[in-house]
């Protein structure tokens, strides 16, 4: 029997945040592919768009000419904050509970063409600060905050203007429910927290890191489910929720976010598409800074190129049926995003 290698030989990874395993093959990547492997045209922005400065959404309300972030209810939210509440079933198998809510949606920029790796650090960082504030407002009220960002058409977002998404909800939702149960199993059992702990492992083996800076690392989480996924997490001081960063932290979150973004675009020279979004502590009237020393705030990218900008990994069958499946190891996603420069995007050599 040959030696274990574990960029050949398929194996399963553990996910202690989710208690849930991933199977890895990476002799998958050797298989032929008969898809179309050309890039996909740049994502022009739409003629009519309803997010650009003074433009008319589809409910009659005109946007203000805006010069930086500009935040505005979701004109077809999924959550409302008025909705009465289901009837209660006495079958433990079909049960119903009260949903309360609101969608907001917000505008980083007010250029259509410029995505977050093209913008200033200063137009980052007040992205950045718009979170916070977002957090902080809805925090009060609800007890899950989510902020997240689809980007590009095949992400489904139907606008290339460059925007987020903040939904915020009376209920936790599973990703951060079953995160909060393990994340509370292992601080009980270890006395510290689960990802603090992983942060100091990465930065002693490197393996995986991406990218870093005085108080942030990206990483491809040894147990990544999607191809070239990321995890940004801060190095010290142990934040729990989006507003106990501080200033410092936050100006070098948004440098950090540049630059990772720039490294995915200059992976396969397109405005690469990902999923990404924010998981931190629970919020919540009776929520106080320090409350939750379990959590340690962390953002997820979720891209689902694979091979090239249009090939992308589609999770159907074994993964939707059975679990998480991917094709090449962590440790070689984060090897070819590391060599992808960070500083220089590739759309500024083409202008060269």
């Amino acid at each position: 029997m040959a030696e274990f290698n574990p960029t050949e030989h398929q194996h399963i990874r553990y996910n202690p945040l989710k208690d849930s395993w991933i199977l890895v093959s990476p002799h998958r990547c050797l298989r032929p592919w008969s898809g179309q492997t050309e890039p996909p045209a740049e994502e022009e922005p739409l003629q009519n768009n309803p997010l650009k400065p003074g433009a008319v959404r589809g409910n009659g309300q005109k946007n203000p000419v805006y010069t930086s972030t500009y935040v505005f209810p979701n004109d077809f939210p999924a959550l409302l904050e008025r909705v009465p509440e289901p009837p209660q079933s006495e079958h433990p198998l079909f049960q119903a509970k009260q949903a309360k809510g609101t969608c907001r949606v917000m505008c980083f920029h007010p250029d259509s063409n410029i995505t977050l790796p093209l913008m200033t650090v200063d137009e980052i960082l007040a992205v950045v600060q718009e979170w916070t504030n977002q957090l902080a407002e809805l925090g009060r009220r609800y007890t899950w905050v989510q902020i997240f960002e689809n980007k590009g058409a095949i992400m489904g977002c139907s606008n290339p203007h460059p925007h987020c998404q903040v939904w915020a909800s009376s209920f936790l939702p599973n990703e951060p429910r079953i995160k909060d149960r393990c994340q509370k199993e292992f601080y009980t059992k270890y006395k510290k927290a689960l990802l603090v702990e992983y942060v100091e492992k990465e930065l002693e083996s490197k393996e995986r890191i991406v990218i870093e800076n005085a108080d942030w690392v990206a990483l491809v989480p040894y147990w990544a489910q999607w191809p070239y996924e990321t995890m940004l997490l801060p190095k010290h001081g142990h934040p729990q929720r989006l507003t106990d960063l501080t200033d410092a932290q936050k100006r070098s979150l948004a440098e950090i976010m540049k630059h990772l973004n720039t490294k995915y675009d200059n992976l396969f020279k397109c405005s690469f598409p990902y999923s990404m979004g924010w998981h931190g502590a629970p919020t919540g009237p009776t929520k106080i800074p320090g409350d939750s020393p379990h959590w340690l705030l962390h953002a997820l990218y979720l891209p689902p190129l694979l091979r090239s900008a249009s090939i992308k990994k589609f999770m159907v069958g074994y993964e939707m049926l059975a679990q998480s499946q991917r094709d090449l190891t962590p440790e070689q996603a984060a090897a070819k995003l590391r060599e992808c420069d960070h500083l220089v995007h590739y759309k500024t050599l083409k202008k060269l």
